[in-house]
């Protein structure tokens, strides 16, 4: 073996080794057990920190690494659009947490990827493309990790739209029943289960602690950005202010709301029709021609024909 062959053994087998050594020292009672001050904390701290879970004064390498950290995250650019993003994936819109995340991830990936580069230099398989491991590790680490928020945005918006005709209805029914539009959402909320019934829970908690409730139902329309439920909660607040019948309003609108969704339902049914067609065009059809043509190609030739 080559001295590089060597060092790069080395390494490997040594990282392994302090990686095992941490792990039992992990699990040593004495270790793994919290500190008197993390024990005591929370019975001495004011409000400011009431988990008490924050030390006294942070280790001033930890502290640079997290400043760096945050700096980095917060020029990543994105902000605003981010930031929707993760209020219609159910998460805080915090976007320099998320990126500080995703830069874990790109780290990540990096060493992923150098360690894939010393593996294929120690199976003699180096070069250029081992070299470009630890890089595109990184990158596809940080793609990963936002495709991964973007698919749970995705399909929280889409159980919203899925849920939105049915909760009108009942809103609708409630209402017609004799009972005030917060009383409603409150019933709504405690009966149902969903991703648009959280949402209506979090804003009759709004509503009953200072805000008003028509602010609150546009928060919650802000927040999940979804055309039909934007226009129901339009029109309802209009409704509210002209002293309209708000029964009759949400019953269209769970009318208009259904069909929207059946005509999102047939245009996705066109979609995939048109993707079935893609394996018959290229994979069935020209093969049905190959078979129909070959034998009288084949006799042309033969002189047969």
């Amino acid at each position: 073996m080559s001295d590089l062959s060597l060092l790069s053994s080395a390494i490997i087998l040594g990282v392994a080794l302090a990686c095992g050594l941490l792990l039992i020292a992990r699990r040593v009672p004495r270790w793994a057990a919290p500190s008197l001050i993390r024990r005591i904390s929370p019975y001495v701290r004011d409000i400011a920190d009431p988990a008490g879970l924050t030390p006294l004064q942070p280790v001033p390498a930890v502290a640079d690494w997290r400043s760096i950290r945050d700096r980095v995250a917060a020029g990543w650019g994105g902000g605003d659009a981010l930031a929707q993003r993760l209020r219609q994936a159910g998460r805080a819109p915090d976007v320099v947490a998320f990126r500080a995340v995703q830069l874990g991830w790109a780290v990540g990936g990096l060493f992923a990827g150098g360690a894939l580069a010393v593996a294929s230099t120690l199976a003699g398989r180096g070069g250029v493309i081992a070299a470009l491991l630890p890089p595109l590790g990184a990158v596809v680490a940080a793609v990963v990790y936002e495709q991964q928020l973007t698919r749970a945005a995705k399909r929280r918006v889409a159980r919203i739209e899925e849920e939105l005709p049915t909760v009108l209805e009942f809103l609708a029914l409630c209402l017609a029943a004799g009972e005030g539009l917060r009383d409603a959402l409150r019933r709504v909320g405690d009966v149902g289960t969903g991703v648009l019934t959280e949402e209506l829970r979090g804003a009759v908690l709004a509503s009953g602690t200072g805000s008003s409730l028509a602010d609150a139902l546009l928060s919650v329309a802000k927040t999940c950005e979804v055309p039909a439920l934007s226009r129901a909660v339009e029109h309802l607040v209009a409704a509210i202010d002209r002293g309209a019948p708000l029964a009759l309003v949400l019953q269209e609108q769970a009318v208009d709301a259904r069909e929207e969704a059946k005509r999102a339902l047939i245009e996705a049914a066109g979609r995939k029709e048109i993707l079935m067609l893609l394996p018959l065009v290229f994979m069935i059809l020209p093969l049905s021609v190959v078979f129909a043509v070959f034998p009288g190609i084949v006799l042309l030739k033969l002189g047969l024909g």
